[in-house]
């Protein structure tokens, strides 16, 4: 029974090599078919050229396109220099979650969406799942950190927010009334100084009555 397995899987083999055999002589004779129908290639058309994308092309690109500008300013050596000026605005934003036993969660960026996180070391009074917050942000060994994580009140803010433009309109308005009050007192002040016109001379001079005079007695 053994030795009946053991020639079957020999049997077996052997047609899949002749098998493999077969295939493989067809494809040569078909490749040689096919070179005698399209004729022998030129080395130039087995060349394969790459373009400045990195895709295959059989058109040679010309060296001029592939020319990339590169200026100075724009080479930089090392980590980029970091921006004071967005890291040290103030930002609010949601409490996404924390952990208090391991002292470490995420605030959720209302203006960016993005998750920043929190160490429990930055907070200036214990926080909890979906309270919102007011935080700056500092970059840290592993990327943004929170800091100076305060409570926010909203509606206090908005209420300054208010109290503040009320104001700003106070004082528009002041300003708008001091500018027309000084445009009339120019106005007043030019009336004032304009010089009078020269009034008629409608009394007769002194010579031309005395020769009326002489005129009547004679």
């Amino acid at each position: 029974m053994g030795k009946s397995q053991e020639s079957f899987n020999k049997k077996e083999k052997e047609k899949k090599r002749q098998k493999k055999k077969k295939e493989k002589r067809e494809r040569r004779e078909q490749r040689k078919v096919e070179r005698e129908e399209t004729g022998p290639k030129s080395f130039e058309d087995m060349i394969t050229y790459v373009d400045i994308d990195g895709n295959l092309t059989k058109t040679k690109p010309d060296p001029m396109d592939m020319k990339i500008v590169i200026n100075l300013e724009d080479i930089v050596i090392g980590a980029p220099p970091k921006n004071d000026t967005e890291m040290d605005k103030i930002r609010v934003g949601r409490v996404k979650f924390f952990n208090d036993e391991k002292g470490y969660g995420f605030i959720v960026d209302k203006e960016t969406k993005e998750s920043v996180f929190v160490h429990i070391n930055s907070l200036s009074a214990p926080i909890k799942e979906n309270d919102v917050v007011s935080f700056e942000v500092e970059m840290g060994q592993k990327g943004v950190n929170a800091v100076r994580v305060k409570h926010y009140d909203e509606k206090a803010a908005l209420k300054k927010k208010e109290d503040a433009a009320k104001a700003a309109k106070i004082e528009l308005e002041k300003l708008e009334a001091a500018q027309e009050a000084a445009a009339k007192g120019e106005t007043t002040t030019a009336d004032a100084t304009t010089p009078e016109a020269p009034k008629a001379d409608t009394e007769p001079a002194a010579e031309d009555v005395k020769a009326a005079d002489v005129e009547v007695k004679e």
